[in-house]
């Protein structure tokens, strides 16, 4: 695939800048050490990086998906932008080698109905990155527009979430404009399809993980945090945590892990955020839980990826969904993207898709009728339990009528009635 004719893009840690970053440690006076081991060392390092590339680039020409999940998770991920564009297409399966779902042009498809707010979020993306000029930003505020656009009208049933576009830069960066599009669909369809329902109940469902695994991990910080609801990680998972990453190098990263494991895998990894903070949370008072949850809502910085991408992956194999405390795996409905896309390299068509959201949906309607329902029942209690017990009463009366029994048991009835007004 040829890249060339690509607009620039800000680049991650390549091996080269790994390199050479490493060589430009000099002394005072300028001259580098003389120093055989650490050149050794360096040349080493090289090599290893230079056959990571190499390897990278070969499984991508194979398609050999386990070997490019193996990639992604290692140390520095797929360690460039280049890398990516070959990498990223394959594991979402919109490479040139899927021939299924091509996206309709925007101008064939009416508008979608969440396109004001999108607008209000492009005008404020790309706060972090890239490094460019204002004419630069313009354009690729422009090209987010029309990529989030041409999803949102090719699937028109998807809700849009603020902070989606986070995860829409982040692969118009990396990829392009021409072939974002297709894979903010996939990621959109397989990735965060539970987010882009019309109610964001199924994603506190997901929130409701992160306990269950500290509580399967670490029973003392669990009992710390046990006071505080999980919605502290809704902005980061939401978005990929495209929206509280600030460096571009990071997020990039990142991303070649989150798109190679199944959606779940982005709760483990919020899960094992908190447990690298054992130490400073444990610290913190029980009677300040707004202090906890604040400090909960906030990523560590500096952030050590790798070590936490590593720490996440041992979390599910140690720890995975079905053995979760309280049965919380099963409380999540069996149509939902976390249990539909388990394996993601399962070949996964758009109108699978569309049809499990609309299932989602429909669940989702007839729970929130269900919650209506109750809480009409609830608040009307009195009332409705004065009307049922006069027509269970009058029902009594009308059988024991019939029966002929109203000479002795009406006087044990009408002293019912009175119990059971003093008590509604």
């Amino acid at each position: 695939m040829d890249h060339t004719s690509r607009d620039q893009k800000p680049e991650s840690v390549s091996s080269e800048t790994l390199i050479s970053s490493e060589k430009d440690l000099m002394t005072p006076s300028g001259i580098a050490p003389d120093n055989s081991t650490e050149s050794q060392v360096l040349d080493q390092d090289s090599i290893r990086l230079a056959e990571k590339v190499d390897a990278i680039r070969q499984a991508c020409n194979l398609q050999d998906l386990d070997a490019l999940a193996s990639y992604a998770t290692s140390k520095g991920g797929f360690l460039q932008d280049e890398l990516r564009r070959l990498a990223w297409p394959i594991l979402l399966q919109c490479d040139d080698n899927v021939t299924e779902s091509n996206l309709l042009s925007s101008d064939e498809l009416p508008p979608h109905v969440d396109e004001e707010q999108v607008q209000l979020d492009v005008n404020r993306s790309f706060v972090y990155y890239p490094k460019c000029s204002e004419d630069e930003l313009s354009s690729k505020k422009s090209d987010l527009s029309a990529v989030i656009k041409q999803v949102l009208r090719n699937y028109p049933m998807l809700c849009y979430f603020q902070g989606y576009h986070d995860i829409a830069q982040v692969l118009l960066l990396v990829l392009g404009h021409k072939e974002s599009a297709l894979a903010v669909s996939r990621v959109s369809l397989f990735r965060i399809r539970d987010y882009m329902l019309p109610s964001l109940s199924p994603a506190v469902k997901h929130l409701q993980l992160i306990p269950a695994i500290i509580e399967a991990v670490d029973q003392p910080l669990y009992h710390h945090l046990a006071g505080i609801r999980p919605f502290f990680a809704l902005a980061a998972t939401l978005t990929l945590y495209a929206h509280d990453i600030q460096e571009y190098s990071d997020i990039a990263r990142l991303f070649d892990f989150l798109l190679a494991w199944e959606p779940v895998v982005s709760i483990y990894l919020f899960a094992a955020i908190i447990l690298s903070r054992k130490k400073e949370l444990l610290e913190i008072p029980l009677d300040e839980p707004e202090m906890l949850h604040f400090t909960l809502s906030k990523l560590p910085c500096p952030l050590d990826l790798d070590g936490l991408i590593s720490s996440a992956v041992q979390l599910f194999g140690n720890h995975p969904p079905e053995s979760l405390p309280s049965k919380i795996w099963w409380k999540i409905p069996q149509c939902s993207v976390l249990k539909t896309s388990r394996n993601i390299f399962d070949a996964q068509s758009a109108d699978t898709a569309i049809k499990l959201f609309q299932q989602q949906a429909r669940q989702l309607r007839n729970e929130e009728r269900r919650k209506k329902v109750l809480r009409f029942l609830w608040s009307h209690r009195r009332t409705i339990g004065s009307v049922a017990v006069a027509v269970f009463i009058g029902g009594m009366s009308i059988w024991i009528r019939k029966k002929g029994l109203d000479s002795s048991i009406l006087s044990y009835m009408d002293r019912l009635k009175s119990a059971f007004k003093g008590y509604l």
